[in-house]
């Protein structure tokens, strides 16, 4: 069945009543904005570039740990495979996914379980459930495993580092770099013989500008490259951002700006 947006922010709704409803058995909060950005970027594969995009986000999580999330793409500008077929009209949503997820700390180290459904236009729909390490140090290192148990089939697992610099006026910079492996993921493409294959996918690097405007709400200027770390992650790509309509180089440059509330 596939889950479509306003559904999921029926869901969402739904869930924040009986979250305001049972106060008194425990707290909730929630965060929700919008990104504002050149290129539709993820895990590498350049989905949309021809346009800006909008990334809305909309999620609640209790003091019991369990959270919900909806997340969607819209382009901003009509979007052509590039045989000149028509992909995605203006204003048209791309995706939407909806996340479930429990987190839990002992001490320095976190943990974090959840599933993603995916909504995709004109391409079957998929789901994963993923698992996340992280340790409360310096850069603060975490390492994130999904597994696709639907259209993909297989993993992807992701490492990353990070750290914040304090700024005036409450401002701070966020920088990140993360590095991920596939194993036998067809969602993530095939190699040059058509296959799936399991081996280093995509690196990437990120800055993050956080400027406080009122206690509740943040805009966040960001930038990030992504760029391919193996040959079959070339090849397979190349044939994603082929499909997709954006034509483009594997290496991607993107960024934009986010408006974020919390509540």
């Amino acid at each position: 069945m596939r889950i479509r947006g306003l559904a999921v922010l029926v869901l969402l709704a739904g869930f924040m009543a009986v979250s305001a409803g049972t106060a008194r058995a425990f707290e909730a909060s929630g965060e929700g904005g919008v990104d504002i950005l050149t290129n539709y970027v993820w895990r590498g594969q350049n989905l949309v570039n021809d346009g800006m995009v909008l990334q809305p986000t909309l999620g609640i999580t209790t003091d019991s740990g369990f959270g919900m999330n909806f997340w969607a793409n819209y382009v901003t500008k009509k979007v052509d495979d590039t045989s000149g077929g028509e992909i995605h009209e203006s204003g048209e949503s791309t995706e939407t996914d909806l996340t479930l997820n429990y987190g839990t700390s002992r001490g320095k180290v976190s943990l974090e379980v959840g599933y993603i459904h995916y909504d995709l236009k004109d391409v079957e729909d998929t789901q994963e459930v993923y698992f996340t390490l992280s340790y409360d140090t310096f850069l603060s290192p975490s390492l994130t495993y999904y597994h696709d148990f639907d259209e993909g089939n297989g993993g992807f697992l992701v490492a990353s580092v990070g750290h914040s610099f304090g700024l005036p006026r409450e401002m701070s910079l966020d920088l990140g770099a993360s590095a991920s492996y596939n194993f036998d993921n067809e969602i993530m493409g095939v190699d040059e013989d058509g296959d799936e294959f399991t081996d280093f996918y995509n690196g990437e690097v990120s800055a993050a500008l956080n400027i406080p405007v009122t206690k509740n709400i943040t805009i966040v200027p960001k930038l990030a490259y992504s760029f391919p770390l193996s040959n079959d992650a070339d090849d397979a790509i190349e044939a994603i951002n082929d499909a997709s309509g954006t034509g483009t180089e594997e290496d991607v440059l993107y960024g934009g700006v986010g408006v974020y509330f919390s509540f």
